[in-house]
């Protein structure tokens, strides 16, 4: 209720593997941008760093036009780097449970569902470029340290993302050099014995900045609440950037991490008895040995070069290459305990390395032009990406019986794991290409109207483990969108996009499961006010999508999968930004159903209702103080399951809130010392409810920082 009350107050303000067995899918509208923020935005990517807000004016993650965010006709909400280090959102898990509507689902320790309006985020996009997740699912952490700031679009991603599902696009922009030399540093330590360390230089090359240089690193170390839990994480970011003249910027740089888990779930704890009853477990509990781990190192080359002409027109060539490469050996356990002798579980110990290789290259070209004495604009872009996925697989001794005492003592042992094939258990090659275009005419003054789509063409050639993975298809998505300003201050949007994604996961009977199709409605109100430095939107919802992959067992050494048919319908309200001298706030309230065909619940593991509120004040008279509050709110999820004795049990997460607090004081005008702790109430909660398996999330814990700036 809070979170309604607040957005609905600044909306009215200006009037006054699949080798995995627990894989499972879980500012005022203008003619042509004018603001030279905006123009950033085309020509190297807005930055926030050094900026307080926590909102900004423009961006181009849903349409590659230089839009503000009221200018949008879809709901976008903006995580800025003042916010990212006020409440050291220093993971992307992190980051994603602050954004309103979007849900952080973890299948494991290091697997992350994401989902938005109901279904499932299956694409990062990193400076506008979408690099898709192998699996549908994000393996291993990642260091925010690297980028400015992340925008978050929800809705069907149909116009510049060459197939999805209709939830949200998030694009992580990463951080650029500055002309001038800057430079900061970061020690923090907190509980569970973490020690993070950073440093982040920016350097001029040129004694006019004309070339320019950043470089990012990071060191990450901590324990877990979880018994026996542990991870180790390297992150290095560099990038080059130059004037090679005064209207062409041409960039290039280097990112790369290294995740290393220890004491990792693969799976979680099983949730229910043979007789259906529920197992109480401590918040530490763990089923992994200490020897079960996770490592992914991701490292990523990419560049681009950016032209604008003198008539306002942008040119844009992008291009990134990343490698992924996954090292698990990793135990898991199915089946039920039986409640007197904790006998009946099954372990399924294995070993994987799963390379990943993916090139994704863009160009596009957008800019205004006349026609009936007035200014339109005109966007136009080609993408193609090609990604190779592999996987070698071993196992131990799998289908021993296991006691549940034991495994959560540790005493798993770790098996003689056989060598790898020379052939992988899976090998898949994905290409993409996608044409897109998009025409904003400006009908009348306070009228824009949208039209576009994109013509995609996918392929797939392989198999996975046993099963071909192939398909060759071309569909077309158009989009349209209108936005018409009601006031100074406030304007009314509408519209409509479809998506397509075709699938590789398997049924019971090892057939590929169709093609995903659905669209996406979407109709509200937007605000900006103090030129862009508050935004506020109400939008209601309709979103449907067709077939999707529904985890529906696992047999003979994979996971497979029934297509479920879901519709999602609801309200979303977002308000970020400054509300007064020194206070600012972000936050948004979803409420939503989410019904299959018959009209009952699906996808339950979703909750209907979520409300995020973050907010920070300085007070004007002491500027170097800080204070803060974080509020993060779900309601109940369940999953209805099936015990290996047969009996049907509900297991239910309800409803909870998480309130983290800050305080940070400026002792010098470089030297800065903050305060964050986190889950205040020492809410105990599970992570998940994606399958029947879960583990709890973090108890209270604080973390102290020491910053240095220059």
């Amino acid at each position: 209720m809070l979170m309604i009350m607040t957005a609905a107050a600044a909306l009215t303000a200006a009037t006054l593997p699949d080798e995995k067995p627990a894989d499972v899918p879980v500012t005022t509208a203008t003619v042509a941008p004018v603001d030279p923020q905006a123009q950033d935005i085309i020509v190297t990517g807005a930055q926030t760093d050094g900026d307080e807000d926590y909102t900004i004016d423009g961006q181009t993650t849903a349409t590659r036009l230089a839009l503000s965010l009221r200018e949008t006709p879809q709901s976008v909400s903006v995580v800025t780097r003042a916010q990212i280090d006020d409440f050291q959102l220093n993971d992307v898990n992190q980051l994603l449970t602050s954004v309103p509507g979007v849900n952080v689902i973890f299948s494991d320790t290091d697997r992350v569902y994401y989902s938005a309006r109901g279904f499932d985020i299956q694409t990062f996009q990193i400076d506008g470029i979408g690099v898709p997740f192998a699996f549908g699912i994000q393996t291993g952490s990642i260091d925010t340290a690297i980028y400015d700031h992340i925008e978050v679009v929800r809705g069907a991603p149909g116009l510049l993302s060459s197939t999805g599902n209709p939830s949200a696009v998030i694009n992580f922009i990463r951080k650029r050099p500055t002309r001038e030399f800057r430079a900061s540093a970061n020690a923090q330590y907190g509980s569970f014995e973490s020690l993070r360390l950073d440093a982040d230089v920016s350097v001029p090359l040129t004694s006019d900045g004309s070339i320019r240089a950043r470089a990012v690193g990071v060191y990450f170390d901590t324990d877990s609440h979880l018994d026996r839990g542990a991870l180790r994480r390297w992150t290095g970011y560099g990038i080059v950037e130059a004037d090679l003249g005064p209207e062409t910027v041409l960039s290039g740089g280097y990112g790369h991490q290294d995740h290393r888990s220890r004491g990792a779930l693969w799976g979680a704890l099983p949730l229910l008895y043979a007789d259906g009853t529920r197992i109480a477990y401590d918040r530490s509990a763990s089923t992994a040995p200490e020897w079960s781990s996770w490592g992914v190192i991701d490292r990523q080359i990419f560049g681009d070069l950016t032209h604008k002409f003198s008539n306002g027109w942008v040119a844009r060539v992008s291009a990134i290459r990343r490698a992924t490469d996954e090292n698990n050996e990793l135990f898991y356990v199915y089946q039920n305990p039986d409640r007197t002798t904790g006998n009946g579980l099954i372990d399924y110990p294995g070993k994987f390395a799963a390379p990943t290789r993916n090139l994704t290259v863009e160009a596009y070209l957008t800019g205004p032009f006349a026609l009936f004495g007035r200014t339109h604009e005109l966007m136009v872009g080609v993408n193609r990406s090609a990604q190779e996925y592999q996987q070698y697989a071993a196992y131990g001794a799998i289908g021993t019986p296991v006691r549940l005492e034991d495994l959560l003592a540790g005493r798993a042992v770790r098996p003689n794991f056989p060598a790898f094939s020379e052939d992988p258990a899976l090998d898949r090659h994905t290409r993409r290409e996608t044409a897109y275009g998009l025409l904003r005419f400006n009908l009348a003054e306070p009228l824009k109207l949208m039209v576009g789509g994109n013509v995609t063409h996918s392929k797939s050639e392989g198999v996975s483990y046993g099963v071909p993975v192939n398909f060759d298809s071309t569909r077309f998505l158009p989009f349209v969108g209108a936005v018409a300003d009601l006031t100074a201050n406030l304007s009314a949007y509408a519209s409509y996009a479809t998506i397509f994604n075709p699938q590789t996961e398997v049924n019971a009977a090892n057939e590929v499961l169709s093609p995903i199709t659905g669209n996406n409605l979407e109709a509200g109100i937007k605000g900006a006010w103090f030129g862009g430095r508050l935004n506020a939107s109400a939008a209601v919802f309709r979103t449907r999508q067709n077939n999707t992959a529904a985890y529906a067992g696992f047999a003979n050494g994979i996971s497979f999968y029934n297509g479920v048919d879901a519709k999602s319908e609801g309200i979303e309200l977002d308000v970020g930004g400054q509300l007064a001298p020194g206070l600012q706030l972000t936050g948004g309230y979803t409420l939503m159903r989410v019904d299959g065909e018959d009209g009952d619940p699906v996808r339950t593991f979703v909750p209907r209702n979520t409300g995020r509120l973050n907010v920070s004040y300085s007070p004007p008279a002491l500027d170097r103080l800080k204070l803060g509050a974080a509020l993060q709110y779900q309601s109940r999820i369940y999953f209805d399951a099936t015990t290996s004795a047969g009996v049907a049990a509900r297991i239910q997460q309800d409803d909870f809130a998480l309130l983290d607090l800050l305080a940070s004081f400026r002792v010098t005008d470089r030297v800065q010392l903050s305060a964050n702790l986190r889950n205040v109430t020492n809410a105990k909660y599970l992570t998940g409810l994606s399958y029947d398996q879960s583990y709890y999330g973090a108890p209270r814990t604080v973390l102290g920082t020491l910053s240095v700036r220059y």
